[in-house]
């Protein structure tokens, strides 16, 4: 007898699905569903993608039917569903938003949501070894009897753990698991992790402070945007760990943002006090393994507390309901290569997608921020004091043209002294100048040839310390050469300007009793490196800290009490719009280093320019009037916050087919309606990386449809496959 037949599935009755794939393609791929399999949006799937397979998310499901789509005949089916959570709707929200807002295909955002592929597949199982319950007789050796006592009181380890704890080799391991004297353990695939509990007292708080908490736990049922904004010291760190406690207690994960998350080392010690555990970290420094092993434990709901870099913001959060930007003016928020975006106004959309609040500290806060909170858009939660009693530092200007260092220095007579006078009473300083190195230029003093980076329009920074010369924008290295490339003459390269190398060896000079430490991103890669950092100087193994930036914020040391600026006037120069905004946070930053406890601090910046309206405004402690005048400026110019800017970076090998294409984007331009496009001309930095780069500068009203006219713009125009156009809605960088 004749088995029946199947029925037949008429084509059109085939269940389809959208497919995104993180790739920088258009829209979301059109797939047929296999019969028995079920798929909704979210779903992690494998999918044929020309002649590879290829993972993407589920988008959309389409009904049997419905008309539209890739022809039926064409039609490719799902390769099969991952064994992984799907991703939730609040990251392919966030996905959707940001794709219209930057003009980024939507695959390409999906990527930054799909950083960990090795998370998607079943988690392996951990292997372990223990003591065995009858070990046979064997040869001890020093090393195996290092393995035998660390078995005997803990936990069954992995090799690696074994071999670290122990100080032996895996060989060693294996040796002793051959010999029968180990047996293999399987573990759960993941760790648990150690619970936060939001219980635990945290420190008595100032009548402001508990203020600003009642005004966030009253804001903790939908969503709601505030500003915390508090002096220097001021304790906005144990406010927002008020709502975050809050948040846990209403079993809501929570995302807190830093803008470096290798100065995170004290905020990591203080959250463990409060909380009794640390959170989850994501930032770059982490291993593959425990990158899967967070995605994972984010996805589950497992990892309460997040704490990391702006990538972050794109972990499958199973029920986030709280985002925290500390130093959210921070302009390392702002990623400008790939999809462009500024995480802490992305971390708002967020929020607002979630319907949870968003709490974003500073005490210097952007004038975007500030301007948001004068439209009510957010609340403004001022702390005005700081915390403990504790003083601001007294801020005074050292006007180099009445006192110059002498002849190839850089500290002037009064700072050297106040070094000298802090040095000997005991007390900690902090040497500040934004540059890494020893000198941000080399020339030759025969012909005049500046040494410069053969794939940038960037002069050389010479690394003494290293005996290299570097670019700080694409990574080249290279040794530092005995004679000049140009005219080759020997010994005739000279330094040209101070870098942090070059101050510290001027300080040598002067205080040679001075323990000093250079703290710059070349010292601390990693937040192993800024612990120990902060660990000697609590200590107080450091007399002076000479660094960047990177000291400029977050660290609290009670025995700084003398902070000396070097060239207050450089980030002043080349005309950037926020300029005068970016110098005042990061001078007042670095200035808050001061007397945060018992001690009095004291602040010398050295400056040529002593009337420049930020300095007035920083020496006098007159933030607000600063403020008031920067907005009062940009808004009679159109300028951000009150207006909108879109750059248009064109890149490319062909230097001038680049300058074409600039062109003839150029002469399409969308004129008119609130719209008014500037350039193009070469970038300020016109070459990187070994690309020639041309910019169109997009100035626009408040309500005008920017996307819109950029989108139809980019159409018109065949864009040669070897040119580059990048869209950067907000810019925040003009070179």
């Amino acid at each position: 007898m004749n088995s029946p037949s199947p029925a037949k599935v008429s084509p059109s009755a085939r269940a389809r699905v959208k497919v995104l794939l993180p790739l920088p393609l258009g829209d979301a791929y059109d797939y047929g569903v296999p019969e028995g399999l079920a798929l909704a949006p979210g779903d992690f799937v494998s999918v044929p993608l020309g002649a590879r397979m290829a993972i993407g998310v589920v988008w959309a499901t389409i009904a049997p039917g419905a008309p539209g789509g890739v022809s039926l005949d064409r039609l490719k089916d799902v390769a099969g569903r991952l064994d992984a959570l799907p991703l939730p709707e609040g990251n392919r929200r966030l996905v959707d938003w940001m794709a219209a807002y930057t003009l980024a295909p939507p695959g390409a955002v999906l990527r930054m949501a799909m950083s960990v592929p090795d998370a998607l597949m079943p988690p392996k199982p951990r292997i372990a070894y223990a003591l065995a319950a009858n070990p046979p007789g064997f040869r001890a050796t020093p090393a195996r009897r290092r393995v035998l006592a660390l078995l005997q009181s803990g936990p069954p380890r992995g090799t690696t753990d074994i071999a670290r704890e122990a100080a032996v080799g895996p060989a060693v391991v294996a040796g002793l698991r051959r010999a029968g004297v180990l047996d293999e353990v399987q573990l759960p695939p993941v760790a648990a992790l150690p619970k936060l509990d939001p219980a635990r007292p945290g420190p008595v708080l100032s009548p402001a402070q508990a203020a600003a908490v009642a005004a966030l736990h009253e804001a903790a049922g939908g969503f709601a945007g505030s500003l915390l904004d508090g002096v220097t010291g001021a304790g906005k760190t144990e406010v927002y760990f008020e709502a975050i406690a809050g948040a846990l207690r209403r079993g809501r994960q929570v995302l807190v943002l830093l803008p470096e998350i290798a100065l995170g080392a004290q905020w990591l010690a203080r959250f463990e006090v409060r909380f009794g555990a640390r959170p989850a970290e994501w930032h770059s420094d982490l291993t593959p393994v425990l990158r899967r092993d967070t995605w994972r434990a984010v996805a589950k709901g497992e990892a309460r507390v997040v704490v990391g870099a702006r990538s972050a913001l794109f972990l499958p959060y199973l029920d986030l309901g709280l985002i925290v930007v500390d130093e959210e003016h921070d302009a390392a928020f702002k990623q400008e290569d790939g999809v462009a975006y500024h995480a802490r106004d992305m971390a708002v959309v967020r929020a607002r997608i979630g319907d949870f609040p968003a709490i974003l500290a500073s005490a210097t806060p952007s004038l975007e921020s500030v301007v948001n909170t004068r439209a009510g858009r957010y609340r403004h939660l001022i702390l005005p004091d700081r915390h403990g009693g504790a003083a601001l530092p007294d801020i005074q200007l050292i006007d180099l043209r009445r006192d110059p260092p002498a002849r190839q220095n850089w500290i002037s007579p009064v700072l050297r002294a106040a070094l000298a006078s802090n040095l000997a009473a005991g007390e900690q300083s902090l040497l500040f100048l934004n540059r890494r190195g020893y000198a941000p230029l080399t020339l030759c003093r025969t012909c005049g040839d500046r040494l410069q980076c053969p794939h940038c329009t960037a002069w050389l920074v010479e690394h003494r310390f290293a005996g290299r010369l570097q670019c700080h924008h694409c990574g080249y290295s290279g040794p530092r050469p005995d004679a000049c490339r140009a005219c080759g003459t020997a010994d005739s390269l000279v330094a040209c300007g101070p870098g942090v190398e070059r101050l510290a060896e001027e300080l040598a000079g002067f205080l040679p009793q001075a323990r000093f430490m250079m703290v710059t991103s070349d010292t601390l890669r990693k937040p192993s490196d800024a612990a120990q950092f902060v660990a000697q100087v609590i200590e107080r193994k450091v007399d002076v800290i000479i660094g960047t930036q990177i000291v400029a914020k977050g660290h609290h040391f009670p025995y700084l009490t003398l902070v000396g600026v070097v060239d207050a006037d450089l980030g002043l120069a080349g005309g950037d719009l926020r300029a005068a905004e970016r110098t005042y946070q990061l001078l007042h930053q670095v200035a808050g280093r001061a007397g945060r406890a018992a001690l009095p601090g004291r602040v010398l910046l050295q400056t040529y320019n002593p009337q420049t309206p930020v300095l007035r405004a920083l020496a006098a402690g007159d933030r607000d009037g600063f403020l008031a005048a920067e907005a009062a400026m940009r808004e009679a110019g159109g300028w951000p916050p009150f207006g909108r800017l879109a750059a248009l970076i064109v890149s490319g090998r062909d230097g001038a087919l680049v300058e074409r294409t600039a062109r003839a984007l150029a002469s399409t331009a969308p004129y008119g309606n609130g719209v008014r496009v500037l350039g193009p001309a070469p970038a300020p930095l016109t070459m990187l990386r070994g690309r020639t780069r041309w910019r169109l500068l997009v100035k626009a009203t408040r309500s005008a449809p920017i996307q819109d006219r950029l989108r139809h713009w980019r159409a018109q125009l065949r864009i040669p496959n070897s040119v580059r156009v990048q869209i950067d809605i907000d810019p925040y960088s003009f070179m």
